[in-house]
């Protein structure tokens, strides 16, 4: 079996950012399959389209969706399970009471059975050269939003072959 798999878990850092965290999560492995994987750049593909119809659009007006909004951020919420050391992602689900704007998402996983994470895709936004700037890894937000949430991984999929991820402790969900 193909699967993703993410080892730079320990001690609860992701990306540089230090989580609330006095010890490392049970786990050290998140597994993604690779048909997963695929499910995820799918929705990204989806969520992002024409993203370049905003090149003559300033910044702001991007980041305000206020104008000609093309593509939005997904919501996901994350079914799986710990086993020994490794936490396994089994399934994907649409978040509930979905709520997608060009930057920002919300929604909730409150009924995901063997809860685990959420997932969310960050899309390009158009440079004032036309060129796609990507919003890599998670941001100061995400981690925020997460720490205070019942999560015990969030991923961001910021490009079609590109995700990064975070995790805590289970006694810290």
């Amino acid at each position: 079996m193909r699967a993703l798999l993410v080892t730079s878990l320990v001690a609860g850092v992701a990306l540089g950012v230090a989580l609330p965290t006095a010890s490392p999560p049970p786990f050290s492995v998140v597994v993604l399959p690779a048909g997963l994987r695929g499910m995820m750049s799918a929705v990204w593909i989806q969520n992002n389209r024409h993203w370049d119809e905003l090149a003559g659009q300033n910044t702001l007006t991007q980041l305000l969706g206020t104008g000609k909004p093309t593509q939005r951020e997904y919501l996901g919420c994350l079914a799986g399970e710990i086993v020994n050391d490794t936490l396994w992602v089994r399934e994907l689900l649409s978040a509930a009471d979905l709520k997608q704007l060009q930057f920002a998402v919300a929604g909730n996983c409150d009924r995901v059975d063997r809860f685990v994470g959420t997932w969310h895709t960050h899309p390009y936004r158009a440079g004032p050269d036309g060129r796609a700037l990507k919003e890599r890894g998670l941001s100061a937000l995400d981690l925020e939003t997460f720490a205070a949430a019942r999560d015990l991984v969030t991923v961001v999929v910021w490009d079609v072959d590109s995700l990064d991820v975070a995790a805590k402790r289970p006694d810290e969900a």
